[in-house]
This record gives structure tokens, C-alpha cells and sequence, in this order.
């Protein structure tokens, strides 16, 4: 696996809503919202890039169709841990000059 930065990935919000998602594996809209301290049309702007990249799927309630869970794709995932692995290594290079 290559270390690159993902240009999806990269901006905060992409990154955070990708962080929650590999640790707690489903998540549902209002959680990351609420934990971002994002309105609902910021987070769905930021949640559709990541959809349109294959990297979060979407799944909606039955019982409520305005409760969303969202879920790391496996692409999501190679894609964060690729992502994050080129975050340490930039972190570790700027170590090793000082």
C-alpha cells in the first residue's frame, strides 16, 4: 500500500467524518452533525463528495426515512489508511530534520 494524501479525503471535515466512520464502523447523520458542530446542508455537501468518491455508503431508515447511517466502503477504508499513512510519514519526515 502506497501512502498518498486523497484530495477527497483531505479537507477537515472529510477527514473527521472518515476518522468516526473507521472506528465505530456505522454512524448515523445526526451524530456526526452534532459532533462536528456542522448545519445539515454543510455535512451533506461534505458527506456527498465522499459518496460520489465510492468511498461512504448511505443507508437509509426504514422505519424514518430522514435518519441516514453511514458506513466506510472498502474503498473508504484504503483510501483513509493510505490517507493517514501519508499524514505520519509527512509527520516523521519533518522529525528526522530537526
Amino acid at each position: 500500500m502506497t501512502a498518498e494524501l486523497d484530495p477527497v479525503i483531505h479537507p477537515t471535515h472529510r477527514l473527521k467524518i472518515c476518522a468516526m466512520l473507521a472506528v465505530a464502523t456505522t454512524v448515523e447523520m445526526a451524530v456526526l452533525k452534532d459532533t462536528l458542530g456542522l448545519s445539515a446542508s454543510a455535512l451533506s455537501k461534505q458527506v456527498a463528495a465522499l459518496v460520489d468518491a465510492g468511498y461512504v455508503a448511505q443507508d437509509r431508515s426504514k422505519l424514518d426515512s430522514r435518519r441516514i447511517w453511514l458506513t466506510l466502503t472498502k474503498d473508504g477504508k484504503r483510501a483513509y489508511h493510505r490517507h493517514v499513512s501519508a499524514l505520519q510519514d509527512i509527520v516523521a519526515d519533518s522529525l528526522r530534520h530537526l
